[in-house]
């Protein structure tokens, strides 16, 4: 399986904020041969603290003998804007003062993630892809890609996210940002500041992501006798303490905020009249027991796209579940694409 990881130099990068960032970096990978392939190449969007490989972090979707092998279907992944896998930012450099930018890096908004997967496809010499797919804030970047670029996908897939966040998500945000502020070494700007706070975060967006029906599904302890010690405790500290060791405080800060400024709808008339302008063909998925994306807003973005189908995957998985339940989301896929 060929597999490139390379990189895409901007010099410089208008934010929709009205801040330029210069000398932006952006990692990406190519898995496959897109030459050969040209025909059916797979974009992959990532979601919140994912990298440029989803062979890495989709097996059973993407990979060697799964629905989308590289060497049948190459694959595309671009490190987001704003991320720590190779992508300019908060971690990086500020060339104006030699120094990490850590809180002073700017806002960072979906449209400008779109804007440099736009640039890595132009550098690519991809006229079209044949499935832009994406899960969560993964969905949000394929939606205003494809908005902001007509005509760039052949196929959309967005999976369990919404036209424009909600305030239930934004106040989830929030809650994320206040555990990383209650770190000193994070207030401080340290450059490894904000471990603490890091942890305590990744405990609530769990909570959100995996909900009740999975907690009381995998968590369960063995004896009923406990005092203390439940396993549900150790499996909040195993996970922050596992994030906090492939991720940073002020990128996961920066990406809440990127997660919270989606809306289809800002200065372009209103959610259904920019999501009316999308004419590719496009797959919606939800979760049933989705508590971060309800399906009620797949639903909804399925209703107001003229050419898209919704599909829904049953799990107790919740929002992972776009991650687990890949036989699910397999046989939804094949159906849509008539590959059955």
């Amino acid at each position: 399986m060929k597999i490139i990881e390379s990189n895409l130099r901007i010099d410089s990068l208008q934010l929709e904020c009205g801040e330029t960032l210069k000398d932006v970096n952006v990692r990406y990978h190519v898995i496959g041969d897109i030459e050969r392939n040209f025909d059916k190449i797979v974009w992959v969007c990532h979601a919140f603290t994912a990298n440029s490989n989803p062979v890495d972090w989709w097996p059973g979707l993407v990979g060697e003998g799964w629905l989308f092998d590289p060497n049948k279907t190459p694959i595309v992944c671009v490190n987001v804007l704003g991320s720590c896998y190779g992508t300019t930012g908060a971690m990086s450099i500020n060339p104006d003062t030699e120094k990490p930018y850590l809180l002073t890096f700017p806002l960072i908004s979906i449209r400008d993630m779109a804007e440099v997967h736009q640039k890595v496809k132009e550098q690519l010499g991809i006229k079209k892809i044949w499935v832009l797919i994406g899960g969560s804030i993964g969905g949000f970047q394929l939606l205003e890609w494809e908005y902001m670029y007509p005509g760039t996908a052949e196929n959309l897939m967005p999976i369990v996210c919404s036209a424009k966040t909600s305030p239930w998500v934004i106040a989830i945000s929030q809650s994320q940002r206040l555990s990383l502020l209650a770190d000193s070494t994070f207030r401080d700007q340290e450059i490894d500041g904000g471990k603490e706070g890091l942890k305590a975060a990744r405990s609530i967006a769990l909570l959100s992501y995996r909900g009740r029906s999975s907690y009381n599904l995998t968590q369960q302890d063995e004896s009923t006798d406990l005092l203390d010690g439940f396993r549900a405790d150790t499996y909040q500290t195993y996970q922050g303490e596992k994030l906090i060791k492939r991720f940073d405080a002020y990128s996961y800060y920066t990406m809440t905020k990127a997660l919270d400024s989606h809306n289809m709808g800002r200065n372009r008339g209103g959610v259904e009249k920019a999501l009316s302008q999308i004419n590719a063909k496009t797959l919606v998925v939800g979760i049933d027991s989705d508590i971060l994306f309800p399906i009620e807003e797949q639903k909804h973005l399925a209703a107001m796209i003229p050419n898209a189908t919704y599909a829904e995957i049953h799990s107790s998985f919740c929002h992972d579940g776009f991650l687990i339940e890949h036989e699910q989301l397999t046989s939804i896929i094949k159906k849509f694409l008539n590959l059955e």
